[in-house]
């Protein structure tokens, strides 16, 4: 989707909207409760952070399952729901997506770390670090398991680089765009998606 200039995007922060169930946490039946209050704000679309299951190392961008609800926030019942109303109040959706990394605790990596060579090419490992610095401070490679191989993180050591360089790993990440779509989800926010281009040797930094 190419957004119109004139639209009027309106984020929300699913963890501290309104919360339905008085667990403190707010959720999907809060933001539906609301969609007539943001149609009389003149919302056109609704930006999303992550709602997906996660771990929750970086405020739910360490994402442990890209097609699911976190139950934090209710159930893909209650998000398609959301997608309806807001469309019945002509306001669309649109999500963040985190395609650079994925949680350790996904199924891709926890499958790489069991052995799986297949799963293993969807990540950066190799046999010495360079001397690249995360995002986060501290080295950008973790110890993989107990290979004496090393992964890369360019954000948190739990959130694993994906290699779009495999185009196993692209097929994959497309899969999802288009199942979020399939539920009418009209729009998406790449979150870091400028560093998913990496040279196909990692090496070290150049001085300065």
């Amino acid at each position: 989707m190419v957004l119109d200039k004139g639209k009027v995007v309106y984020q929300i922060y699913p963890k501290s909207y309104k919360d339905t169930t008085g667990n403190g946490i707010g959720d999907f039946r809060g933001i539906i409760e609301k969609i007539p209050y943001l149609a009389k704000l003149g919302v056109d679309m609704v930006w999303l952070n992550p709602f997906y299951p996660s771990p929750q190392r970086d405020n739910g961008y360490d994402i442990s399952d890209y097609m699911a609800v976190d139950p934090l926030f209710g159930d893909m019942a209650d998000f398609e729901e959301m997608v309806r109303v807001g469309k019945e109040h002509k306001i669309d959706f649109m999500l963040d997506m985190v395609l650079n990394h994925c949680s350790t605790e996904h199924e891709w990596f926890q499958k790489a770390l069991a052995g799986d060579q297949y799963y293993q090419d969807f990540f950066f490992i190799q046999d010495q670090p360079t001397d690249w610095i995360s995002k986060f401070g501290g080295s950008a490679w973790a110890p993989f398991g107990d290979t004496g191989k090393y992964y890369l993180h360019l954000f948190d050591e739990t959130q694993a680089d994906l290699n779009w360089r495999n185009p196993n790993v692209r097929k994959e990440l497309f899969k999802v765009v288009n199942f979020w779509r399939d539920k009418g989800v009209k729009g998406f926010r790449f979150d870091v998606i400028n560093l998913i281009g990496k040279d196909e040797v990692l090496v070290d930094c150049p001085e300065n």
